[in-house]
């Protein structure tokens, strides 16, 4: 399903998410040849997901390298329309994992998340946001894992209950929080 049809079809589960949601509306409005693309600087389409264990006490996490702290997995569009394909791809490549399984019908969540400026590769990238869509998976735990190590510095299974003490990203532990609820409403 492309970016648009999926969102259009999203039932928001919160102010936030429908503020944020027609927040993303109004970019892809104003920038519909650039918003699926990194060209556009000041806000462009991501996909992540949070990866949960068979049990769903633990979840598959990165130690992201730019952030300095353990993270969900995902990416930039790219160019391409299926966010949901972003997701997949971007957590195989960012933690090895083959296997993974959805976790409910689609998009888990919405959210316009800022990033703040930093150094990529040698260059540096101003502050934009992502309009990030969320979806939630299952893997084996057992399944082996890896990083990569142009993005992480390593991955591995953090319990649910720790995410708090491992995520040195204040704001986002809120938006993890919301997906996990969001696990329990999907079971």
């Amino acid at each position: 399903m492309n970016y648009m049809d999926e969102l259009m079809a999203y039932q928001p589960k919160n102010e936030q998410e429908r503020t944020d949601r027609e927040t993303i509306l109004a970019y892809i409005c104003a920038f519909p040849d650039t918003i699926l693309t990194r060209k556009n600087v000041f806000a462009h389409m991501t996909a992540s997901s949070m990866i949960f264990n068979r049990n769903r006490d633990k979840v598959l996490m990165a130690y992201h390298n730019i952030f300095r702290s353990w993270s969900w997995t995902g990416g930039h569009a790219d160019g391409e329309e299926d966010m949901l394909s972003v997701a997949l791809k971007e957590a195989r490549e960012e933690t090895g994992i083959g296997t993974l399984s959805l976790i409910g019908s689609g998009l888990a969540a919405v959210d316009v998340l800022p990033v703040w400026g930093h150094v990529k590769r040698g260059a540096y990238v101003s502050a934009h946001q992502h309009l990030n869509f969320s979806y939630l998976f299952e893997a084996d735990e057992k399944e082996t894992i890896r990083a990569k190590e142009d993005e992480n510095s390593r991955v591995g299974w953090i319990a649910v209950r720790e995410l708090a003490e491992k995520v040195s990203e204040p704001d986002m532990l809120p938006v993890y929080e919301k997906l996990i609820r969001a696990l329990w409403c999907a079971a």
